[in-house]
């Protein structure tokens, strides 16, 4: 890809190196970065990736230097051998040497030995393998445990928060009609775990259970060696690619669905330390108007009653709903903090229509088989914040992350809403991975309303970079713009890839009957003003702006579904208007893409954004950075 044409739509001209394609008989995989993604049998993903990865105290994954990188390939199948070297605090090293074999009968074998000269702090080492999750959750899966018992089961389709399997030895489960897959792991314990908590579009198996401690050290000199081997059993009398879909024919059709539902309102995440930015931004004659400005108040990052002078003057200014989120320190009595944050907002006259509270401690993550820290009952909490707040509607939930809200479930009987945030770069940064993320979303809404029923439902802030790590003690500084998960700075943000992600992201959670929907921050890293070294000119819009402001001109509109032949590549909705309405067509890749709806045939440039409008059967076509 043109390095001009790259910064546009990622926000750096960083490439990713693209993956080698693998093939053994009907089998195939992309080779990247030493490991295996996108693991296909015949047209159908089998796994979505293996990987052999290694994690810091923080839950950081390093980047191993790979050497000595050897690929074969012949009808028979391919190997691949490298040796990889991990570079910890203290000096400290992490050598890793790995053997992938496939053959043409359907079994891939990956072989992972590390080694340390001196000892290496760890909090995971070895492979993570991952299943898809469309078309595979809820099927039946057969589970072979490290004492050899097996258990008939069934994957999970509403999200687990804890391990659906433990003490795993191998797992089964059918990717065809007479197509089986069993996927077995050697060498230590491992465990599943259901990444749609994180929004990962995928189960991950992984190596070491989380009850035993973490970080732990790799003992010097001794070799941890493990091991995956893939079996895929095909008793078809006749074995042919059984996928037929429009995908292969490089046309996808979009045809509309049944399911409708009023667009949520939009909001925008305010910060103390950008209030002042944002409050100039609001004051500009083109400034885009939400539905709700969210604000945001952390008492132990040092927010104190200053900040409400600065959130008083920019709510004063907006023409719609304002909810301040507190992250409650939990130090002292619960009356007492809440009550002096009340005083400190009615000396400034800052009134907002609704508080979101949650403790402080709430936000970091308690993994399996740790303690919870302590905390005061989320009743008390309520009771509180009620007590201060009177006659303000009153949510709760998690300032982080779905994960949380589902493994801490808060009593919501006294609550008016509901919210969470999501993250797509928690696990993996890279571009596929965090665009993948979007299957995630309706598992994730599904499970939400399965435990709060008809709740009112807010979801956000929710973007690419990363504002708060609860895995770990910070997020992870960016300076460089590469792609890395848990980064508090993402270029991609800056490029039409936040604006495709955005879009996709609106398509993805519409059947949950969102009420408010926030996908940024007005300014700063996390907002629409572009900075230094950025696709746009300093001072100008990112294109996440033109989505976000087109979405805020249609809140409380009506939609239909769209039914996208390759749901994976391209979305869809129709905003119905009177007299006519738009149909909103998002690409979430980085190919031009060829798309026919009723209205005919049109191409997608790589993650572009476009909408047909319709008045009284005629249709144009127009890019959506030109239309709002």
């Amino acid at each position: 890809m043109d390095a001009d044409l790259a910064f546009q739509l990622y926000g750096t001209r960083q490439a990713e190196p693209a993956p080698r394609l693998l093939k053994a008989g009907k089998l195939t995989a992309q080779l990247a970065g030493g490991n295996l993604r996108t693991i296909i049998y015949d047209g159908v993903e089998v796994l979505r990736a293996i990987s052999y990865l290694v994690r810091d105290r923080d839950w950081g994954t390093y980047d191993p230097t790979l050497s000595n990188i050897a690929v074969g390939e012949t009808e028979a199948g391919f190997t691949v051998a490298y040796t990889a070297r991990c570079a910890g605090p203290d000096g400290t090293l992490l050598d890793i040497s790995a053997a992938i074999e496939g053959t043409a009968d359907g079994r891939l074998t990956f072989k992972g030995t590390a080694q340390s000269p001196a000892g290496f702090e760890t909090n995971r080492c070895g492979f993570c393998i991952l299943h898809p999750i469309v078309d595979v959750a809820g099927t039946a899966v057969m589970v072979e445990h490290v004492d050899g018992s097996i258990e008939d089961t069934e994957l999970p389709d509403l999200i687990e928060p804890w391990q659906p399997f433990k003490d795993m030895r191998a797992i089964t489960h059918t990717a065809l009609p007479g197509v089986s897959v069993e996927c077995r792991m050697e060498g230590d314990t491992f465990e599943m775990e259901d990444q749609r908590n994180w929004s990962d579009a995928s189960y991950k198996t992984y190596v070491r259970p989380l009850a035993l401690p973490w970080p732990y050290q790799i003992p010097a000199n001794e070799p941890v060696n493990q091991q995956i081997v893939l079996t895929i059993a095909d008793s078809r009398a006749i074995s042919r690619n059984l996928v037929v879909s429009t995908e292969n024919t490089g046309i996808i059709r979009l045809t509309p669905g049944v399911a409708t539902g009023i667009m949520p309102a939009i909001g925008l995440l305010i910060t103390p330390e950008e209030a002042k930015a944002s409050l100039a931004a609001l004051r500009q004659p083109d400034a885009l108007k939400p539905q709700e400005l969210l604000f945001h108040f952390d008492p132990s990052a040092g927010h104190d009653a200053s900040v409400f002078t600065d959130f008083a003057e920019i709510a004063a200014i907006q023409t719609g709903t304002t909810t301040l989120e507190i992250a409650v320190p939990c130090q002292r009595p619960l009356d007492e903090e809440l009550q002096e944050i009340a005083t400190w907002m009615r000396t400034a006259y800052f009134v907002p229509d609704a508080i979101v509270v949650s403790p402080s401690v709430d936000r970091q993550s308690t993994p399996p088989g740790s303690r919870w820290p302590d905390c005061p009952p989320l009743e008390d909490v309520y009771a509180a914040a009620a007590k201060a707040f009177p006659g303000t509607r009153l949510g709760g939930g998690m300032l982080s992350y779905f994960t949380e809200l589902n493994r801490k479930r808060v009593p919501s009987e006294n609550l008016a809403f509901i919210s969470h945030c999501t993250n797509p770069i928690v696990h993996a940064a890279d571009d596929v991975s965090v665009m993948q993320t979007l299957e995630a979303l309706p598992f994730i809404t599904r499970s939400v309303r399965a435990i709060y029923g008809g709740k009112p439902y807010r979801i956000g802030p929710s973007t690419i970079p990363m504002r708060q790590n609860p895995y770990g003690s910070r997020t992870m500084d960016n300076l460089n713009g590469a792609r890395i998960p848990m980064a508090n700075r993402d270029p991609r943000h800056t490029g039409q890839f936040a604006a495709a992600f955005a879009a996709g992201y609106v398509a993805s959670v519409l059947d949950a009957g969102v009420e408010t929907l926030t996908l940024s921050a007005l300014t700063g890293s996390f907002g629409f003003y572009a900075e230094k070294h950025e696709p746009v000119k300093e001072g100008g819009k990112r294109p996440l702006h033109a989505i976000v402001k087109g979405l805020a001109e249609i809140a409380g509109e009506k939609w239909q579904a769209i039914t996208s032949s390759a749901p994976g590549k391209v979305l869809a909705f129709i905003v119905k208007t009177t007299g006519g309405g738009t149909v909103w067509i998002i690409n979430l890749t980085a190919e031009k893409q060829s798309i026919e709806t009723l209205h005919g045939r049109s191409s997608l440039a790589p993650f572009e954004v476009i909408h047909i409008a319709y008045v009284a059967g005629d249709a144009h076509m127009s890019s959506i950075r030109n239309a709002f």
